[in-house]
């Protein structure tokens, strides 16, 4: 008969040794979790004392040569969004460039008059608002902010040109430049190959480029209160636009090209000298005003506007035959 010896002083060492581990473990990862708890509450205080810092520099506006930050703010260096609105900035400084963190610059409603060109060292910024200052000149620099996406400069009074190297801001989807003196539509704007969204209101169009249709992915278009007389046939091509307002221009025409823009959801022609009165028909009934000015100014008046159009166009071409026949 053979026997089996049982080495019980083995497996209990082994047990003590796992249960040994098992309870490291465990304290590593509580040590562990303890620690991530105390950098995310760490970097949630930072936050909220750099957000605080901020609001105190609204206070520190200084005066060199007119009126601008502190040099001491170059010790935020790692934030990453700037909100100043009507603290009467007139200079962006020139240590903008000592944050390569900043994401969001937003100094809408102050008095800047131009921007540095250190603000294309400013790469990972996305959204770049100066809407209602006085700036007068954008520099080529800023196309160097390859990742911006969002730029408004609405009502700078003098804004008129923008550099061609904007057409560098390959993800840039929202721009306005409305309130301004443009009398055409940059260059590097139609090149701009992600732009979703523009607003040119308010400006002194005289008239849009024919190749308007390179804004391929364009689907918001306001043009209001511009003296454009009339639309090139080619906008017929933009495949993505569904808003085109117009109102408040000079235009005499709708080109009849653009009755087969099925994507074109609203438009707006109101208060244009537009050569024939028309009168809708009583499509449906009608609920409330906005939805009258909707139906008597949008795609149905649209449409309407260019088949009562051809019809008088054709009239007056069998009237000319009759007559010289």
């Amino acid at each position: 008969m053979t026997g089996v010896t049982v080495c019980c002083g083995s497996v209990s060492s082994i047990k003590a040794l796992w249960e040994t581990r098992i309870k490291k473990t465990k304290d590593e990862l509580k040590k562990d979790k303890e620690q991530k708890d105390k950098r995310a509450v760490g970097r949630l205080t930072g936050a909220w004392e750099d957000r605080i810092i901020l609001a105190k520099l609204k206070e520190k506006v200084v005066t060199e040569e007119g009126r601008t930050l502190p040099p001491a703010l170059v010790q935020l260096s790692e934030l990453q969004e700037w909100q100043l609105h009507r603290v009467g900035l007139q200079r962006i400084p020139r240590f903008i460039s000592s944050f390569q963190s900043l994401i969001v610059l937003d100094l809408s409603r102050n008095s800047v008059t131009d921007i540095p060109k250190e603000i294309g060292k400013l790469t990972r910024l996305r959204e770049l608002l100066l809407s209602y200052n006085r700036v007068s000149d954008v520099p080529e620099e800023l196309g160097f902010c390859e990742n911006l996406e969002k730029l408004e400069l609405a009502k700078n009074q003098d804004l008129d040109e923008l550099p061609p190297q904007l057409s560098n801001l390959k993800k840039l989807y929202h721009l306005d430049l409305s309130m301004n003196q443009f009398t055409n539509i940059p260059e590097c704007v139609v090149k701009l190959p992600s732009l979703e969204w523009l607003d040119m209101g308010s400006n002194r169009l005289e008239n849009l480029p024919d190749d308007i249709h390179r804004m391929e992915k364009l689907h918001t278009l306001w043009l209001p209160r511009n003296e454009l007389e009339y639309l090139p046939d080619n906008i017929s091509l933009m495949k993505s636009l569904d808003t085109l307002v117009l109102s408040k221009n000079r235009l005499r025409d709708i080109p009849p090209l653009m009755e087969g823009m099925s994507n074109l959801r609203f438009v707006n022609f109101r208060d244009n000298p537009l050569t024939y009165d028309i009168t809708l028909p009583d499509l449906k009934e009608v609920v409330d005003e906005e939805e009258d000015n909707r139906e008597m100014f949008g795609r149905e008046f649209m449409h309407f506007y260019i088949q009562e159009a051809r019809k008088r166009g054709y009239a007056v071409l069998n009237m000319y035959c009759v007559q010289t026949c």
